[in-house]
C-alpha cells in the first residue's frame, strides 16, 4: 500500500500525459501529492520529503506551462519531472535524510529503526532510486537530441528503471535479513 501511495502521483501523471493535456497531467500529479500529504497528516504521520517535493515540482511545472510557455513539449516536461525526482532524491541523500527513511521509520517497530545499519540501508535504497532517476533522465535526453527514436524507448527505460528500483526496495531488506540473521525489516550495518 505504501509503495502505491508513493508512486500514485507519478502513475496518474504518466497515464494522463497520454489521455489529456500536459498541464492537466502535472496538476493532477500535484493534486495526488497533496492528497497523500493530507492523508499522512490525518493519520498523524510526518509530511514526506518526496511527497512535498513532488507537489512543488508538479505545481511549478504546471504554473510554468500555464503562465510562461504553454507550448513546452511533452518530452521537455517529462525530462523536467525526471530532473525534479533526481534533485529530490539526491538532495535527501546530501542532506543526510534519505527520503526512504521517513517511510521506513513509520512501517517498522521502533527497536528495528534504532538498529545499527537501518540508516545505511535507507541510504542504499535511496541511492537506487537516484540511479533510476538518472536512467530516466538519460533516456529522455537521448530522445530529445535524437527525435527519430521511438517514444516507446523512453517509456521502456523508465518502466525498467522504476520497476528495478521497486524490486530492489523490496529485495534489499530481505537480503540483509538473510545475510545478517536480523529480525524482519531490521537492517544491520554492512560489515
Amino acid at each position: 500500500m505504501t509503495i502505491f501511495l508513493i508512486l500514485a502521483p507519478y502513475g496518474v501523471y504518466t497515464v494522463l500525459m497520454f489521455m489529456t493535456s500536459v498541464k492537466i497531467a502535472v496538476f493532477a500529479g500535484c493534486a495526488i501529492c497533496l492528497a497523500t500529504i493530507a492523508l499522512d497528516v490525518a493519520r498523524g504521520r510526518s509530511v514526506k520529503i518526496l511527497a512535498a517535493g513532488s507537489a512543488i515540482l508538479f505545481a511549478g511545472i504546471g504554473l510554468y506551462l500555464a503562465l510562461a510557455d504553454p507550448t513546452l513539449s511533452v518530452l521537455a516536461v517529462k525530462l523536467s519531472v525526471d530532473i525534479g525526482i533526481f534533485v529530490i532524491s539526491l538532495g535527501s541523500l546530501l542532506a543526510r535524510r534519505p527520503f526512504t527513511l521517513q517511510y521506513a521509520i513509520e512501517n517498522v517497530p521502533a527497536e528495528t529503526a534504532a538498529m545499527p545499519g537501518f540508516l545505511t540501508a535507507n541510504y542504499i535504497i535511496t541511492a537506487a532510486w537516484t540511479v533510476a532517476a538518472v536512467l530516466m533522465m538519460a533516456a529522455n535526453i537521448v530522445l530529445l537530441y535524437f527525435p527519430g527514436l521511438p517514444v516507446w524507448l523512453g517509456l521502456a527505460v523508465a518502466f525498467a528503471a522504476r520497476n528495478s528500483a521497486i524490486c530492489f526496495t523490496k529485495w534489499y531488506p530481505e537480503y540483509r535479513q538473510i545475510k545478517y540473521g536480523a529480525p524482519s525489516s531490521a537492517l544491520p550495518e554492512a560489515q
